[in-house]
């Protein structure tokens, strides 16, 4: 058992790192350090952007629950952070087996929401594309979050706390030391072997090259584009829901007001991009040495797909303009979209948080409790065994939680993989 004067080392300075450090100071732990190659907000963390998603929309009770949470909880600490756009939720088929789940839960909570039965009702919420065979709800509730900001603030917490950061050059984990099947502490890409009593790995997509999953959780990157508007035409769509196609992945925010920048994404199976893993094989995460922000680079067939997805809610002249600026963002995905929160089976004083499957940064105002929660060993026997380490199946890896959508996952080629 960890005490509160054991040394821990958490890596990764994400949502899950910065939450459980901070969760585990506020607990009396006194000596925790993180290790980063870059100090937050992470330039190509999956946590860090001008926006994420704050939505208790889940085919899942559980999250739906946290969501609910979370959703509260963004307008106290970081409501500085949170807009409430509101959320419509869509597909191009009136049974999509997620949709309907989710309104069912929604309905047993009670919850506000409007139905759009075809893309004729749609076209009340002012959105310029031809939404054609849409239909689904929209809920008041839920919006986005300035995320590079809200990190920003939450790793200030963290100092504020006694939180140690070692980050850059120094902060690169390049393996574990193991001794016996003991995690005894890091080896830095300096060579230097920085030791503790307990390891935490909230490394996201990264964690693959640290720790062997099998197929328990896969590194997968996904399309994110962004298009520069003129005053006048955020003025227009300003005050439009953030709109998710389940059929396609595709989802589009409304443009930020200081940047004038239109976001866009495609929620889907993703792309794999294979590197060198903990054992032989290889593994499929982001390079430890790049900065996929500044890349610059989609896929071709990514990038038509998200031309597709802005067709349908946005008119021609915003739809067809030029990308402004365009990158991948990498998911740790896992077979049921499920969080790997869990002490490591084999391998002891070793203790993961990630597996966030594209869906973990709205719950940051409460994740932390969470997952410290399973850390100490007090969360309900029904959170552990959700969010446990455990065998995976590739087959079911390829599916995810229902929430996907768009052509099945695939390796990306050599030359692809050269230039995210």
């Amino acid at each position: 058992m960890t005490s509160k004067e054991s040394r821990i080392l958490v890596v990764g300075a994400g949502v899950f790192g910065l939450t459980l450090a901070l969760e585990l100071k506020k607990r009396g732990y006194q000596h925790i350090t993180v290790l980063d190659r870059h100090a937050p907000p992470v330039p190509d963390g999956s946590s860090v952007d001008i926006s994420r998603i704050v939505r208790a929309d889940y085919a899942d009770a559980h999250y739906m629950r946290m969501g609910m949470e979370a959703e509260a909880a963004w307008r106290e600490e970081y409501s500085a952070f949170y807009r409430n756009s509101g959320i419509l939720i869509t597909a191009q088929s009136k049974d999509h087996p997620y949709v309907t789940q989710t309104r069912a839960l929604l309905e047993q909570q009670r919850a506000a929401m409007t139905v759009y039965e075809d893309n004729r009702d749609l076209g009340r919420l002012g959105f310029g594309g031809k939404l054609d065979r849409l239909s689904g709800y929209s809920r008041p509730a839920g919006g986005w979050v300035d995320a590079e900001g809200s990190i920003r603030q939450l790793a200030q917490h963290c100092v504020d706390a006694g939180v140690v950061f070692v980050t850059g050059p120094a902060g690169v984990v390049k393996s574990l030391i193991i001794v016996k099947e003991e995690v005894k502490g890091v080896q830095l890409a300096s060579g230097e072997g920085l030791l503790a009593e307990q390891v935490m790995l909230a490394t996201g997509a990264w964690t693959t090259q640290l720790v062997d999953l099998s197929f328990s959780a896969v590194g997968t990157c996904h399309p994110v584009g962004f298009i520069q508007l003129n005053p006048d035409e955020v003025e227009e769509m300003k005050d439009l829901p953030i709109a998710i196609n389940l059929t396609t992945g595709f989802f589009v925010f409304p443009p930020t007001e200081d940047t004038l920048l239109l976001k866009f994404a495609r929620h889907g199976y993703g792309f794999e991009s294979r590197q060198p893993g903990p054992k032989a094989d290889e593994v499929s995460s982001p390079r430890i040495e790049s900065n996929g922000v500044v890349a610059d680079f989609l896929p071709a067939d990514a990038e038509a797909a998200l031309r597709d997805g802005l067709r349908l809610f946005h008119s021609t002249s915003i739809a067809e303009r030029p990308f402004d600026k365009k990158r991948m963002c990498w998911y740790t995905d896992t077979p049921h979209g499920d969080f790997i929160v869990d002490h490591h089976t084999t391998l002891k004083n070793l203790f993961l948080a990630t597996g966030g499957s594209g869906h973990a940064f709205k719950f940051l105002p409460v994740l932390g409790r969470y997952t410290a929660d399973v850390f100490e060993r007090t969360a309900s026997q029904e959170l552990r065994d959700k969010w446990a380490l455990k065998p995976g199946d590739k087959s079911v890896l390829l599916h995810g939680d229902g929430s996907r959508g768009g052509p099945p996952r695939r390796v990306l080629e050599t030359w692809e993989q050269a230039r995210i």
